[in-house]
């Protein structure tokens, strides 16, 4: 895929990337204004880190981010659905068409049709009256006026090419949509039943309560990234009066479709559609205008997944009688409080990295979606906190959460007993759920090192937070022992890979169903989820089971074929028979390189490549608990820093995909620090910036988001563990406030030069780590830190930063840790 280049000049040039990107969308006033607010911000001692977030970066360049109003974790997303590809609903794309705006959505997901977009409204105009408006998909639709676009947090507003305005802010479970129209117009609305962004509607019902001026709609949806034949159900309740202060005109209800049917019931209140058995969906909703011709219209909107009741009940409780504004405040002081965990030197640091870094926090508090006390199927009524939308574990675990765990640990917690709660519900931990439905499983059960990342930081305060560590640990193992009946949805095909060691390709299993693919990729994610299962049983001192689950955490090795070679280098991760040969994959094969344009590289059943969304040339560098062996299987220091070199200069490396995240510091596992140093740099400028283009890709529910977060602030965590990855910071100094250790930990970067903030470093500019100091003491290593020593404590870090290059090209104590050279020997 090409890819805007960002950062063509230093950093510094803010103005000149914004006006580059070619778009009519979104409105220049929002790179204005954020960046009037940054520069204003350089002299205020009580910064509004709300006015930094552009929440329009990835919604270009298949970015998939949602721009809606929402407060952190929101289970309401208001946002506008647009046609074309836009699977959180909006695209910048000024030529693709608005269908309407809708309050359920979510950011940062792969989706090919889109998730949610349910209950969309549209405003229309109908100078003929209720019989002519435009109630279909394709009559509706309508393009926007160019550069008219605008969003900040918990807010969101669009203009349509006939001059009519919406706006929409949000709570958790609810909202206020706002609708300005031409002066002397009468306002009318079509309110959707039937259409879903993935157009999955499986039955349902509308009705329209004249006298309480209140629409209800409930009904039956399909998942998103999941089994097909799988439903949930989805609940809206829309107040039209505004508190009397509104006064509907015309009311009925119409349905449709795609080759002549366009049928409208004036007065009729109720619809009632079970799916349509013989195929296509036809399209039914209500139809309603106001007296008065009103300039302005509020509708108040709740939201459910248990009730039509309970939607109404969360608007009444959540909204009430408060007034857009006041709404709109409500939700900008939730995020205020949640970007303020993160302080940064506004003044020292270049405007870009500001706008990069508050925009990236934002969006790793956007989801997954807070469904608290809105649970159906096997958890209706449980008593434990529900999120949704984990899109997947197998993307967040790497960074997502080891961010979260930084500053918000009350959160982190709470979805960790989400994860738990999978597991007493249905045997497993959740792997990728959305829709309130099981999503598909990518490398196995990666739950496993997100609840045990939280137990090695936050094990003392388990209890306190609400966590049982020998529970956590039982769900652990069932991930690690039991198969499940299909571990196409949650689990692992255990019972194969412990018997090989590996999980074999075209192997018979009798007991169990899967998609027989990815067996290359699926056994290096394997391994490194007994690892964390290993660091759990180290911590319970579970003797025994940290021999066990140390052992498999190598399995990784059992797939690696020394006798392949590719671009002169020898050995490489292959998928392997259960008789012990290997299937020969060329290790270019599903790379940025592969000229192949249609192989198949991810879920599909004719994935043959062995790897999932990614090659093996990548999939190669994956052991982030191991890595100093992997360097020796590779030939030792020298071969693997020319072969890691040779990784990124002939396209191999692609920022978009996970297993890379670690990739770029892996020198520090081989005692050059400094490379990594230039390699991040590199991979930030080539890879992010502030416009709508500016993700490589994908979000992928904010794990890109947070790893900038870790690469502007210089640090890379190492999941399942409390170790980080020293790097260099992109501003001179910040603060991460942890309100439930009640500790601030703040890290100067002494020597800061703000043109070492580029894409390459010039010659004689500070970047390099020259000295770490850690609450006044010197670092046992340049290369790495501990939490324990650090975030949990508080305190001061100090990163001198030099010129040398080659001085600091060493870690100057040890390489961060790896099992096979005695590495996590204890818990802390």
């Amino acid at each position: 895929m090409q890819r805007i280049q960002a950062f063509l000049l230093p950093l510094l040039l803010t103005s000149f990337y914004y006006s580059s990107y070619v778009s009519a969308q979104p409105s220049p006033n929002v790179q204005k204004r954020i960046s009037k607010a940054i520069a204003d911000a350089a002299n205020s001692s009580n910064p509004d880190y709300t006015a930094f977030v552009n929440p329009f970066i990835g919604t270009d360049n298949f970015g998939d981010v949602c721009p809606g109003a929402s407060i952190p974790f929101g289970m309401a997303k208001f946002s506008t659905d647009m046609t074309g590809y836009a699977p959180a609903g909006y695209v910048t794309d000024p030529t693709q068409f608005v269908r309407g705006l809708s309050p359920l959505h979510d950011s940062g997901t792969g989706s090919s049709l889109g998730t949610y977009g349910n209950f969309e409204i549209m405003p229309l105009l109908c100078p003929g009256g209720f019989n002519t408006c435009t109630t279909t998909l394709a009559a509706r639709q309508r393009l926007r006026k160019n550069n008219t676009d605008d969003a900040s947090p918990g807010y969101f507003s669009l203009t349509l090419d006939n001059n009519i305005k919406m706006e929409a802010t949000a709570t958790r479970r609810a909202g206020l949509e706002r609708f300005t129209f031409p002066k002397n117009s009468k306002p009318y609305f079509v309110l959707d039943l039937a259409n879903d962004l993935p157009a999955s509607f499986a039955g349902g019902n509308l009705t329209i309560d004249p006298e309480k001026g209140r629409i209800t709609i409930g009904g039956l949806w399909g998942s998103s990234f999941g089994p097909g034949r799988f439903n949930y159900q989805a609940f809206a309740c829309y107040d039209l009066l505004d508190g009397g202060k509104q006064k509907l005109s015309e009311y009925g209800v119409w349905t449709g479709d795609t080759v002549g049917l366009d049928a409208k019931g004036l007065g009729q209140t109720r619809l009632n559609l079970t799916v349509n058995l013989i195929g296509g969906v036809y399209q039914s909703g209500a139809l309603f205008s106001y007296d008065n011709k009103p300039e302005t219209v509020n509708i108040r909107v709740g939201v459910s997944f248990r009730s039509e009741d309970q939607a109404c009940a969360n608007a009444e409780s959540e909204i009430g009688s408060s007034s857009f504004e006041d709404i709109q405040a409500q939700a900008k002081a939730l995020w205020q409080e949640k970007l303020s965990k993160v302080e940064i030197d506004i003044a020292g640091t270049p405007a870009n990295v500001t706008e990069m870094l508050y925009t990236s926090l934002y969006r790793s508090s956007l989801t997954p979606n807070n469904a608290t006390g809105e649970t159906q199927g096997v958890f209706a009524d449980t008593t434990s906190f529900y999120f949704d939308s984990l899109y997947c574990s197998w993307d967040t675990f790497r960074t997502f959460y080891p961010l979260m765990s930084l500053h918000s640990p009350i959160e982190f917690a709470q979805i960790v007993d989400n994860y738990i709660d999978g597991w007493r519900k249905n045997g497993w931990m959740p792997e990728c759920r959305a829709n309130n439905l099981p999503g598909w499983t990518q490398g196995g059960s990666s739950a496993d090192n997100i609840v045990s990342h939280f137990a090695m930081l936050y094990h003392n305060e388990a209890s306190q937070l609400g966590i049982d560590l020998n529970e956590l640990y039982s769900a652990l193992v069932t991930d690690a022992e039991v198969n499940p009946p299909e571990w196409n949805i949650e689990g692992r095909q255990a019972n194969v890979y412990k018997e090989f060691g590996y999980v074999p390709f075209a192997v018979l299993d009798v007991s169990s169903t899967g998609r027989q693919t990815r067996e290359g990729s699926r056994t290096l994610e394997y391994a490194f989820e007994d690892f964390g299962v290993r660091q759990v049983a180290q911590l319970l001192g579970k003797t025994d089971d940290v021999a066990k689950y140390t052992n498999r955490s190598l399995s990784y090795r059992n797939v690696w074929d020394p006798s392949v070679k590719s671009d002169g280098f020898s050995g490489f991760a292959q998928k392997r028979y259960s008789n012990g040969t290997f299937f020969f994959n060329n290790p270019v094969d599903c790379s940025p390189n592969d000229k192949n344009t249609s192989r198949s590289c991810s879920l599909q059943g004719n994935n043959v490549n062995g790897f999932y969304e990614s090659s093996s040339w990548e999939y190669s560098f994956y052991a982030p608990h191991d890595t100093a062996h992997l360097v020796q299987l590779m030939g030792g220091n020298d071969t693997y820093v020319k072969r890691l070199d040779h990784f990124f200069s002939a396209g191999y490396f692609d920022a978009s995909n996970e297993p890379s995240f670690q990739t770029p510091i892996g020198y520090h596992y081989v005692n050059e620090p400094a490379k990594s140093v230039d390699r991040v740099r590199q991979v930030v400028f080539n890879n992010f910036d502030i416009t709508p283009a500016g993700l490589p890709g994908n979000d992928d529910q904010a794990a890109m988001a947070s790893l900038l977060v870790f690469h502007l602030l210089g640090l890379y965590p190492v999941p399942s563990s409390s170790q980080y990855l020293i790097l260099s910071p992109f501003t001179p100094k910040y603060t991460i406030h942890n309100s439930f250790l009640n500790v601030s930990t703040t890290v100067t970067t002494v020597n800061f030069d703000p043109k070492s903030v580029q894409k390459t470093v010039p010659k004689n500019t500070a970047a390099y780590v020259k000295s770490v100091t850690i609450n006044g003491k010197p670092a046992d290593s340049l290369c790495h830190l501990d939490f324990y020593d650090t975030f949990r404590v508080g305190g001061d870090i100090v990163i001198t930063l030099t010129s040398d290059k080659n001085a600091a090209n060493d870690c100057k104590g040890s390489v961060p840790d790896s099992i096979s050279t005695g590495g996590f020997p204890k818990a802390r």
